[in-house]
C-alpha cells in the first residue's frame, strides 16, 4: 500500500509539470501620450467612441451599419471558422481524459474435422477414447475497454493551450472581419453620398450653362454677337451634360457595393439610398483614444498576439515528444459458450496493465520538429511586431491626411466663393460689351472645376476620419456586437497554467 501510494503521489506531482516555454504576452512598444511628435497632437485624447458611425449623425448610416453583423458574408464566414476553432479545441481536449469502449460479440464457430482438432481426436483413440463428432458452437463476449494517456510532462496541456490561442485568434479574426466591414460600409456610403453630390453639382453647372448660352443665343438674333460665341456656349453646355452619365454610373455601382456588403442582390437598396443626400459632416473632434491602447483595441495586433501564443505553446509540445510516455490499459469483459451464464462469475476475463514507450530513436525528427516550432515561434514575434508597426502607421497616417484634407477644403471653399464672384462679374461685363465671351467660359469653367474639387475634398475629409477610426481598431475592443450571429457553445476548456 506505501508503494502505491507513493507512486500515485509521484504521478499526481508530475502530471503538475508542463515541458516547454510559459507564454508572455509582448510588449507592444507603443507610446503613451501621442502617436506622433507633432505639437497638435499633444492635446489629452478622446476615449474611441464604440459606434464611431454615430458620429457622422447620418441616421441612414447608422441603420446599414447595425446590419453588418447579422448579413454580411465574411463575418458570417469568420464566425463558421471561430465555430471550427472550437471544435478543434474540444477535440485536443478530449485527450485529457479516459477512452472508454464497450464491445458485444456474438460468434457461432464450428471447427474442421481435418483440422488441428482431428489431432486430439487421434490422441484420444489411442488412449481408447470413442471417437467424437465436432459440433457448431456459440460464443458471447461482453467487454469494457479503457485506455488512459497520462499527460505526465503536459504534452497534451500544450496542445490544449495552443488551440485554445488559435480559438482567441479566430475570435479576433471575427472582429477584424466586422471592424474591416463597417469601414467599408461607411466608406462606401460616403463615397455614394459624394458622388450624388457631384451630379448636383453638374446638373447646378448644366442650368448655368444653358442659361449663358440662352443669353448667347439672344445676344446673336440681335446681331449684337457672332455664331462663334454661339457655338462656344452650346459646346460648354454639352462638356457639362456629359460628366454626369458616368457620375450616375458611380452611384449604382456604389449602391450595389452596398447590397453586396449586407449581402443583397444588386439594386436592392436602391429605393432607401437613391434619393440624394449631402455627404455625412465629420465632427469637430474627433475621438482618437490613449495610443497605448492601441493593441487592445485592434482585432488584428490580438490576433498576432494570439497566434505568437499558439506557436510558443506548440514548442512545448514538441518538447514533450522527447519523454517516455505512460498509457493505462485495461479490459474487462465476460465470455461464456451460453448465453444464460454470460454474466456469472465463472466468464468474468479482465486484462489491466501500462504501456511505456521510450523514444530512442526517430532519425533526427523530434529534433528536427523541435527546431521548426521554434523557428515558428520567432516568426510570429516577427509578425507581431510587424502588425504593431503597421498599426502605428495607419493611426499616424490617417491623422495626418484628416487634418490636411480639413484644411485644404477650407481653402476650396473659398476658390468657390471667388469663383462665383468672378463668374457673375465676367458675365455682367460680357453684357455690357466691356470683355468677350472667352472670359465668360474660362471663369464658368474655372467655378466648374472648383466646385468640384470643393465636393471631392467634402467626401475626402469623411473617407479619411472613416480611415482613421479603422486604424484605431473600429471601436470593438473586446466583446462582439449585439446583434451579431450568436457564437457556438465552448467545448472542453484546459488551463494553461503550470
Amino acid at each position: 500500500m506505501w508503494r502505491t501510494t507513493t507512486a500515485l503521489a509521484a504521478m499526481s506531482l508530475l502530471a503538475g509539470c508542463m515541458v516547454g516555454p510559459n507564454f508572455v504576452p509582448p510588449n507592444p512598444q507603443l507610446p503613451e501620450t501621442s502617436f506622433t511628435d507633432d505639437v497638435r497632437d499633444k492635446q489629452l485624447p478622446l476615449p474611441t467612441d464604440p459606434l464611431w458611425w454615430a458620429t457622422f449623425r447620418d441616421p441612414i448610416l447608422t441603420n446599414l451599419a447595425s446590419q453588418i453583423a447579422d448579413s454580411n458574408l465574411d463575418v458570417q464566414t469568420a464566425t463558421v471558422r471561430l465555430a471550427e476553432s472550437r471544435f478543434q479545441r474540444g477535440i485536443a481536449a478530449a485527450a485529457q481524459w479516459p477512452s472508454v469502449n464497450a464491445n458485444a460479440k456474438y460468434v457461432r464457430e464450428l471447427y474442421s474435422n481435418n483440422g488441428i482438432a482431428s489431432l486430439l481426436e487421434k490422441l484420444l483413440v489411442a488412449q481408447g477414447s470413442p471417437p467424437f463428432t465436432i459440433t457448431p458452437i456459440n460464443e458471447y463476449t461482453v467487454t469494457l475497454d479503457a485506455s488512459w494517456q497520462l499527460d505526465l510532462w503536459g504534452s497534451v496541456r500544450r496542445q490544449v493551450e495552443s488551440a485554445s490561442a488559435q480559438v482567441d485568434q479566430a475570435a479576433e479574426r471575427q472582429r477584424d472581419a466586422l471592424v474591416s466591414n463597417l469601414a467599408e460600409l461607411a466608406r462606401d456610403y460616403i463615397q455614394l453620398r459624394g458622388v450624388q453630390t457631384q451630379i448636383r453639382i453638374a446638373n447646378d453647372n448644366l442650368k448655368i450653362a444653358k442659361d449663358i448660352l440662352d443669353l448667347v443665343n439672344e445676344r446673336h438674333k440681335k446681331g449684337i454677337q457672332n455664331g462663334l460665341d454661339v457655338e462656344s456656349a452650346a459646346a460648354q453646355v454639352e462638356s457639362v451634360r456629359a460628366q454626369i452619365p458616368a457620375l450616375q454610373q458611380q452611384e449604382v455601382q456604389n449602391i450595389n457595393a452596398l447590397s453586396l456588403l449586407l449581402g443583397r442582390e444588386p439594386g436592392a437598396l436602391k429605393a432607401e439610398l437613391g434619393r440624394p443626400k449631402a455627404v455625412p459632416p465629420a465632427p469637430a473632434r474627433v475621438p482618437v483614444g490613449v495610443p497605448s491602447e492601441l493593441a487592445r483595441r485592434r482585432p488584428d495586433i490580438r490576433a498576432a498576439e494570439a497566434q505568437l501564443h499558439a506557436a510558443t505553446a506548440d514548442i512545448g509540445v514538441a518538447v514533450g515528444a522527447f519523454y517516455p510516455s505512460i498509457q493505462l490499459n485495461g479490459t474487462i469483459g465476460y465470455d461464456s459458450l451460453h448465453l444464460n451464464n454470460l454474466f456469472s462469475p465463472g466468464s468474468l476475463q479482465y486484462t489491466v496493465g501500462p504501456t511505456i514507450s521510450v523514444p530512442i530513436f526517430a532519425g533526427g525528427r523530434l529534433k528536427s520538429t523541435l527546431e521548426l516550432r521554434k523557428a515558428q515561434q520567432v516568426e510570429a514575434a516577427i509578425a507581431y511586431r510587424k502588425t504593431v508597426l503597421q498599426a502605428w502607421h495607419e493611426v499616424v497616417n490617417a491623422m495626418v491626411s484628416y487634418r490636411l484634407e480639413r484644411e485644404r477644403r477650407g481653402r476650396l471653399s473659398a476658390q468657390v466663393e471667388h469663383a462665383r464672384a468672378a463668374l457673375g462679374l465676367a458675365r455682367d461685363r460680357y453684357i455690357e460689351g466691356v470683355s468677350d465671351f472667352l472670359t465668360v467660359l474660362d471663369a464658368e469653367r474655372t467655378l466648374l472645376d472648383a466646385s468640384q474639387q470643393q465636393a471631392t475634398s467634402n467626401t475626402n475629409v469623411s473617407l479619411y476620419l472613416v480611415q482613421l477610426f479603422k486604424a484605431l481598431g473600429g471601436g470593438w475592443e473586446l466583446t462582439f456586437p449585439v446583434g451579431a450571429p450568436p457564437p457556438p457553445p465552448a467545448k472542453l476548456v484546459a488551463s494553461a497554467a503550470p
